[in-house]
């Protein structure tokens, strides 16, 4: 190759290294968004976790609130019954504990909420009885508002366990 048919042939070089360079780099951005994405969708669905096996606690430590049925079908945010500080019955801490439970879920999580299925009232914990807690969540932050698992972007942990 002679000088004359060289000229301009570096600039060029130096144009196709920036070109593969620049989609390289392009590449790793969207790798690090998906990687974020994914990052806040564990930390969701751990808060998810967390929420549910709290309502479990709660309901360990109120027996007689769980055997009379006043944990099934919780669904929603109910009224405070503000009796913590003068002392609850156990329907009372009951109520206490969905108020309390669904209204952590709705600040900590996007559009949380959570529901209770018991085995019904007088029915006793045991084997073949059990109580299924439900966390649901919008983890792709699609707004949709639904109320059931699966139904607008809402993504769902359930829990069944025997007290």
């Amino acid at each position: 190759m002679s000088i004359k048919s060289s000229k301009g042939f570096a600039l060029f070089e130096v144009l196709v290294a920036v070109v593969v360079l620049s989609v390289g780099l392009l590449g790793l951005a969207g790798l690090q968004v998906t990687g974020q994405r994914n990052n806040h969708s564990a930390y969701l669905r751990s808060q998810a976790v967390f929420f549910a096996y709290d309502m479990v606690d709660r309901m360990r430590a109120n027996m007689q609130g769980v055997t009379a049925g006043d944990y099934n079908s919780i669904s929603g945010i109910p009224a405070d019954p503000g009796c913590i500080s003068a002392g609850c019955t156990p329907a009372q801490l009951a109520q206490y504990d969905a108020h309390q439970w669904n209204t952590l879920m709705a600040q900590e999580l996007p559009l949380g909420q959570g529901t209770v299925e018991g085995p019904g009232v007088g029915a006793m914990v045991g084997p073949g009885n059990e109580i299924t807690v439900t966390v649901m969540w919008d983890d792709d932050h699609s707004g949709g508002g639904a109320a059931a698992c699966g139904a607008g972007g809402l993504k769902c942990l359930t829990v069944s366990v025997n007290l």
